[in-house]
């Protein structure tokens, strides 16, 4: 009994689909990062919220721009009524919003 083996026409198929594979990985990995770069934005930008909102209710507005500074951020907003002061920051496209509560 004879093995037959395969046509020459099959040889060095695996070479263009891993090349389609690699290009397609690529392409995602191109289209993910800007999703990345939004989420660690908004991350940071939350993060420096709450600091900031945290040194405002302490010691003022002046505090509150401060620390958003120190956190890489801008403050945009200061707001205080009673014992609750808001503020909001942006970071890079994201904004925040954060509340604390003077004691």
């Amino acid at each position: 009994m004879e093995v037959q083996s395969r046509s020459r026409g099959e040889a060095g198929q695996a070479v263009p689909l891993l090349l389609a594979v690699v290009v397609l990985a690529v392409v995602v990995l191109l289209a993910l990062t800007p999703l990345a770069e939004g989420t660690a934005q908004r991350a940071q930008a939350r993060a420096a919220a709450d600091a900031a909102a945290l040194a405002g209710a302490a010691e003022g507005e002046a505090a509150a721009r401060e620390v958003a500074a120190a956190n890489g951020a801008t403050l945009i907003e200061w707001r205080a009524a009673g014992t609750d002061v808001w503020v909001a920051v942006s970071f890079g496209d994201a904004q925040a919003v954060a509340k604390a509560r003077r004691s």
